[in-house]
């Protein structure tokens, strides 16, 4: 009952609300962004502001490639450029990598052609096409408010089909807000994705804050989690099969909370929180005094806070050191509500056996150049992607190429 009584609080108070927002917005005729909602007073004079990337992208001889750090025997290159804001990426079963953006509205894929790399656009004129992933030789894009798939995606890369729509109706407001989808395939074949909280903090409805799964067939959709801000990073643990998500915290709270999280979900239905719980221990401001911390689930692990966590992947090739096998590789978009900037990187989780962290710590640095600049970094990773001969992929959507780290014995040795 308890929990009836607060959503229906939850409700009334969201509706006053919206109406006070429609009302004041009357009488303005530019409303501030959706990322400035949930300012404090004293924040309202801050000059602090999300970054966005090089929309022409960046050419490979102006890359800083020389201040990327990682360890020992280590090397990163350019993998390919000329793919403006490149985001999420997915593997055909031939190896074919296929890169999604957020903003430019088109999907990529990078073929070999007699031994050099080629970028295709093989998708134009899409509404975010932030999300994809590869099933039975079959692609999948998640646009902000349906998903399609695309048959042969091997076979039709010069000359696509249109998609056929699997899920529809998944923007719910069509406004501001965290709209943006990721898209994983699961070890059962079916799809896994996101759908974020409108805004920086508020309730949301039914559809939003949680993360889903669909049939690739039927389209029958379940609702698997709740209480999900925003993630945009999941990931199947490869022994155990459990889901692994990154997520955003809430803006507005400070230079050092709310931590952003990693999370795993052990059974459908779990709530991690959002809007009335943070990092696990911290009551929202607001939200907070309708439930609490004790209801949710906790993140296995904090990430800092604002560093932005994105894709994330278990390391699953032969290249790297035994070590590193089944580690979690995830890349860090790095911060922008935060006077000290901090993330722009890649960093390595190592889990125990029963999938405890033991360890949390940078692989990949060098992108941010100075923590109180505006803007402070050179690039901003954003996926990563185990590719066959074990190397690491990782996307940069702020200079729109793909770096590509490897790993040699004799490399070490010579350091």
């Amino acid at each position: 009952m308890r929990f009836r009584r607060s959503a229906l609080v939850i409700t009334l108070m969201s509706s006053v609300l919206a109406m006070s927002h429609l009302s004041t917005n009357a009488q303005t005729q530019n409303p501030p962004p959706a990322w400035k909602q949930g300012m404090s007073p004293e924040a309202e004079s801050s000059s602090l502001h999300p970054f966005n990337p090089i929309f022409t992208g960046t050419e490979a001889k102006d890359l800083q490639l020389s201040k990327l750090k990682v360890p020992a025997g280590f090397k990163v290159e350019l993998y390919s450029d000329g793919l403006p804001e490149a985001r999420s990426m997915a593997l055909t079963e031939n190896g074919t990598l296929i890169v999604s953006n957020r903003l430019a509205k088109n999907v990529y894929a990078v073929v070999d052609n007699n031994g050099k790399r080629e970028v295709k656009t093989i998708l134009r004129g899409m509404t975010a096409p932030n999300g994809v992933a590869v099933i039975k030789g079959n692609l999948y894009v998640a646009e902000r408010d349906r998903i399609l798939r695309y048959d042969n995606v091997e076979k039709n890369l010069d000359n696509m089909p249109g998609g056929k729509v699997v899920v529809d109706g998944i923007d719910p407001t069509n406004g501001p807000g965290h709209f943006w989808k990721f898209l994983v395939a699961g070890p059962d074949g079916k799809l896994y994705f996101n759908i974020g909280s409108p805004q920086n903090i508020t309730s949301p409805n039914q559809m939003q804050a949680a993360i889903f799964r669909a049939d690739p067939d039927s389209g029958q959709l379940e609702r698997i989690a709740t209480g999900v801000r925003n993630s945009v990073g999941m990931a199947f643990h490869p022994v155990t099969q459990k889901l692994y998500f990154t997520e955003h915290g809430r803006d507005w709270l400070g230079d050092d909370v709310p931590n952003d999280e990693l999370n795993v979900l052990s059974k459908d239905g779990e709530n991690f929180g959002f809007p009335f719980c943070h990092q696990g221990d911290i009551p929202d401001p607001v939200y907070g005094k309708f439930n609490t911390c004790a209801q949710s689930t906790p993140p296995i692990l904090k990430l800092g806070a604002h560093v932005a966590p994105l894709g994330i992947r278990f390391y699953t090739g032969k290249m790297f050191p035994s070590e590193y096998k089944n580690n979690i590789f995830m890349a860090r978009h790095g911060s922008w509500n935060r006077n000290t900037k901090q993330g722009y990187d890649v960093m390595r989780v190592v889990l125990d056996g029963k999938g405890k962290v033991v360890k949390y710590e940078p692989f990949l640095t060098g992108f941010m150049t100075d923590e109180k600049a505006d803007p402070p970094m050179w690039g901003r990773p954003v996926d990563v992607q185990v590719i066959a001969d074990g190397s690491l992929l990782v996307s940069d959507d702020y200079n729109g190429v793909i770096y590509r780290v490897s790993y040699s014995k004799d490399a070490k040795a010579a350091k």
